[in-house]
């Protein structure tokens, strides 16, 4: 399995047997360059991620009507339509079609109540019993390779293993199944499906078809193709942990285009931490003589200002 130009392909196997230190020391070094690696034995299933796939694209390909009875409300959950979200200095909206769950939590529940942003019931479409359960089958298993990459992203930092376990109590856990429709001839060279940017949080973990179409940004400036490798998952880290770090780590810029003629389908998990956790540089083992760059920060507040500003009307060329 060749490794493309500066993205590592580590393997999580030894992490999930208890062996932080290996897999954190070609996470630290992943990390510090790109911001990117591959990873495989990450412990979700093939047949998890067939079903899902399977599932995902029945569902894109229903008709507009039946997707939009489970368009968002206040927990940004459920399909979400094209031209949905505006990446910072893009002049277009993302060209793609993205349906997201997070943590199942009850209408009742206290953080619901009190009106905490990103909580909340899922919303599913009717009559698709089968996708709900592939979505939530998912959802478990990338959460529980997300612990086993936190356990080892702090040992490469220095802390103790299950520092994050405790900032992990109800996770913000985002999940997205992503369609990307061909890019339409007129619109191929200023159309993204997803523009330039860096994510929001702690760390993704991205599932990625044959299609291909991801791009990383070099240290030179250039672009570097991140193609889909069988068997692996990409990570990247986001803001929020190259905040926490102290910038240690690097939150890199990355792109989707889909210039192939076809489809391409994504399965996009954000794994960030309860929506009060304090994140805070001093806590992850600065250098002596290290001042902090960032002030302690909610991460839920953090994130949810993200994703409001990706949401507000931009001026788009017509």
């Amino acid at each position: 399995m060749s490794e493309p130009a500066g993205l590592p392909i580590i393997d999580l196997g030894p992490a999930r047997q208890g062996d932080y230190a290996t897999t954190g020391a070609l996470i630290s070094h992943a990390f510090t360059t790109s911001g990117f690696c591959y990873i495989r034995n990450h412990g979700v299933p093939d047949a998890t991620i067939d079903r899902l796939r399977a599932e995902a694209l029945d569902f894109f390909h229903a008709p507009m009507e039946e997707k939009l009875t489970c368009k968002p409300k206040e927990a940004v959950r459920g399909f979400n339509a094209l031209n949905r979200t505006t990446m910072y200095g893009a002049e277009q909206p993302d060209y793609k079609e993205f349906f997201q769950i997070g943590l199942e939590l009850p209408a009742d529940d206290p953080a619901v109540l009190a009106g905490q942003p990103l909580r909340g019931p899922n919303q599913w479409p009717a009559n698709r019993p089968a996708f709900r359960e592939a979505m939530m089958d998912y959802f478990n298993a990338i959460g529980a390779c997300g612990q086993v990459l936190l356990r080892a992203v702090a040992h490469s930092l220095g802390i103790a293993p299950d520092f994050f376990v405790g900032k992990y109590d109800r996770p913000l856990q985002r999940t997205q199944a992503i369609w990307y429709p061909p890019h339409p001839a007129e619109r191929e060279k200023d159309q993204f499906g997803v523009a330039p940017h860096t994510d929001y949080g702690c760390i993704t973990l991205l599932w990625q078809d044959q299609t291909g179409g991801l791009d990383v940004m070099g240290a030179d400036g250039n672009w570097i193709p991140a193609p889909p490798i069988p068997g692996t998952l990409v990570i990247n880290i986001g803001d929020l942990l190259c905040r926490w770090s102290n910038q240690r780590y690097n939150s890199n810029m990355h792109r989707v285009t889909n210039r192939s003629g076809k489809e391409r389908l994504s399965i996009a998990t954000f794994y960030d931490p309860d929506y009060d956790a304090i994140v805070d540089p001093c806590d992850l083992n600065l250098p002596a003589g290290t001042q902090p760059l960032f002030k302690p920060v909610s991460a839920g507040d953090y994130i949810m200002g993200r994703i409001r500003d990706s949401q507000k009307p931009r001026t788009t060329t017509a």
